[in-house]
């Protein structure tokens, strides 16, 4: 799972990650720019944080790196040495070689931008030293299956869920046109126009603007529909798939939660019946922010329903309402100190989600922090609350809306 600050590192842990991947906003990316960010500075501390929680930490260093790049690399190595990843995400060959100089006891995974199609390229970077390859999202299921056939000695990791680029393997160089050079994607710091909606002007009439649609479907006719492969996750095992990525370093804290939850429920109950069907756990995922979702090149060639033309922005099927900060007794009854991320009211019907649980319970009183009682708890307060049912263990405990249209 992605491991965007130390908050979400913690929580995609405790929601059944086995591992995380996590970046600096030197050398990954993803700039982030929300919470408790993962810099050089606390990079031990997270690495440590992930072991901990009994979890690998994976360290993105997979931008395509420039001279400068690779002179502050140099002069970061030991702070990255001392940190003790259980493996780098790479694409630069010129990272690669000094990671084999000054780290040569690290696992190197290649990262899924040097857009790995076929066998033979995974044997090349098996000869350069790799021990993992992330496949290019453009490859099928059967393609996938003959490339663990060629090279069965070789780890092979592949998205299975997140927001897609409209790029090949993520190569974009629109985001660097359209800013002249300041947001550069394959430098950590993509604008994302392929989220942008577009108008058309034909070069001999200036001014004349026609949209550019497609049916009556909108303009936003670069945009992809975010991935979803959990209907195909007996076949992807089968296939030789050694591990399982879900994309997402910007997306919230509520996101990385939820979607790790039905993923650990779904990998689980295929381990224990391979007939098992997970396509209820589709309910689920379209509870968090998605552009719809599409099963991509896994099955053949792209679907032609892939892309979504009328959304920028993912919509979540249920709004994030709270996270659980922490619990007092009042007059013998358990009252939750929380966080609220989306306005409450007292009666307001809602679902828990925990590492442990999932119910639908009830709102019964909301109160400041003297224990005056509210008609109304505000976006980004800090409330507490009394429940119909309480969690068994609020720790981690997050809630959202039910029955949202």
């Amino acid at each position: 799972m992605p491991a965007g600050n130390l908050e979400k590192l913690e929580y995609a842990i405790k929601y059944g990650a086995d591992a995380v991947y996590l970046g600096v906003d030197d050398f990954s990316l993803r700039a982030m720019r929300k919470g408790n960010i993962i810099t050089l500075d606390n990079l031990k501390q997270a690495v440590d944080l992930a072991h901990n929680l009994g979890a690998k930490a994976y360290l993105t260093l997979n931008i395509f790196a420039f001279n400068k790049d690779i002179k502050h690399l140099e002069e970061c190595m030991e702070i990255i040495k001392d940190s003790n990843p259980d493996a780098i995400l790479v694409s630069d060959f010129g990272i690669l070689r000094l990671l084999k100089k000054h780290m040569p006891d690290t696992d190197i995974h290649i990262s899924t931008q040097t857009n790995i199609l076929n066998y033979e390229c995974v044997k090349f970077w098996q000869d350069m030293g790799a021990t993992r390859v992330v496949l290019a999202r453009e490859l099928s299921i059967a393609e996938i299956a003959e490339i663990k056939q060629q090279v069965p000695d070789m780890e092979v990791e592949c998205f299975v869920h997140g927001a897609q680029c409209v790029s090949f393997s993520g190569r974009c160089l629109l985001s660097d046109y359209f800013t002249n050079g300041e947001r550069i994607s394959n430098q950590g710091n993509c604008c994302q126009p392929c989220r942008w909606s577009y108008k058309l002007v034909e070069e001999t009439r200036p001014g004349e603007y026609y949209e550019v649609k497609q049916d009556a479907r909108g303009s936003h006719i670069l945009s992809p529909k975010d991935l979803c492969l959990i209907e195909h996750l007996n076949e992807l095992i089968e296939a030789g798939v050694d591990s399982f990525k879900v994309e997402g370093r910007t997306k919230s804290l509520y996101y990385v939660s939820a979607v790790a939850k039905t993923y650990r429920n779904a990998i689980d109950e295929v381990y224990d019946n391979p007939l098992a069907n997970t396509s209820k756990y589709i309910k689920e995922l379209k509870k968090v922010g998605n552009r719809g979702y599409t099963t991509g090149f896994a099955l053949g060639k792209n679907p032609p329903d892939s892309y979504s033309y009328n959304l920028s922005k993912g919509l979540a099927g249920e709004d994030f309402l709270f996270e659980f900060k922490d619990k007092k007794k009042v007059d013998g009854e358990d009252r939750y100190l929380i966080k609220i991320k989306n306005r409450i009211y007292p009666e307001d019907e809602i679902e828990i989600i925990t590492p442990y649980e999932l119910y639908k319970t009830k709102i019964r009183g909301v109160y400041d922090l003297r224990g005056f009682e509210l008609v109304v708890g505000n976006t980004n307060a800090e409330v507490y609350i009394k429940l119909d049912k309480n969690p068994k263990n609020y720790k981690y405990g997050l809630a959202r809306t039910t029955g949202k249209k």
